[in-house]
């Protein structure tokens, strides 16, 4: 197998599992007449983030992996989104975005060093296959679950399907 197949298609099997939740939360809240707003700004505790900024992240985190593991610029996204419809078009652009690399770039990326910022001030390195499996999809899976908790929290119907993004 190689690293651009232990790469990719994970993040796109996520990025793809949060549109289908987020169309399952908009159309919950017509069928409910809940304002959008209420969902997007619900949270599993108040310290967490909302969804609509866990939906963010999951954004970020394929199309920051992508762009550290290839040794490319890393764009910039801004957070304005307010919207199931914003959010889910930011999910395809990151969808576009992740297609748009080719095998080739990620050759020798497991080995390569990584080095990214851990906070103000602060960065790590790691090989490319450290930061995949140690930073990366971790953080991926938990931003797309906290989103689907919230989301089931709030009573969406959604189930392990939807996650795994399985038809």
């Amino acid at each position: 197998m190689s690293f651009y197949d232990a790469v990719v298609p994970a993040y796109l099997q996520m990025l793809n599992s949060v549109t289908g939740l987020l169309t399952k939360a908009e159309a919950h809240c017509a069928a409910r007449k809940i304002d959008p707003s209420v969902l997007l700004g619900s949270r599993l505790f108040p310290d967490m983030l909302p969804l609509s900024r866990q939906i963010q992240l999951v954004s970020d985190y394929p199309t920051r992996g992508c762009a550290r593991l290839t040794h490319s610029e890393v764009p910039s996204t801004p957070d304005t989104e307010t919207s199931f419809a914003e959010l889910k078009q930011r999910l395809a652009k990151t969808i576009d975005y992740v297609q748009s690399f080719k095998p080739e770039q990620f050759e020798g990326a497991d080995a390569k060093d990584v080095t990214f910022p851990i906070g103000p001030g602060k960065t790590i390195t790691m090989t490319g296959q450290q930061f995949l499996s140690s930073f990366s999809l971790p953080n991926l899976y938990f931003h797309a679950a906290i989103a689907h908790g919230i989301l089931r929290h709030n009573g969406v119907e959604i189930g392990k399907r939807d996650f795994l993004g399985a038809n």
